[in-house]
């Protein structure tokens, strides 16, 4: 489970062998959550709201750049929000 991004408490990660559609793992203390690349929707779990504004910038961000990842299996750190 490759860690993509840390921020304010936040932590980002992808699974190499997931299924689709395209998605990353959030982790805010005991919050948990699993987000679709393309729609920004939370297809399982939940974070607090402001939590969840703050992954959503960061992901509109670099949204091209983790689909990349998915489709290529090969992770690497994106910058954090700041």
């Amino acid at each position: 489970m490759p860690e993509i991004s840390r921020f304010l408490g936040i932590i980002i990660f992808m699974y190499f062998d997931e299924h689709n559609p395209p998605h990353f793992h959030v982790k805010y203390n005991e919050f948990a959550a699993v987000v679709n690349i393309r729609t920004l929707n939370i297809s399982d779990g939940h974070l607090p709201a402001k939590v969840r504004g703050l992954v959503e910038e960061w992901a509109e961000i670099h949204r091209d750049e983790l689909l990349e990842m998915w489709e290529t299996k090969e992770f690497h750190k994106i910058q954090p929000l700041v």
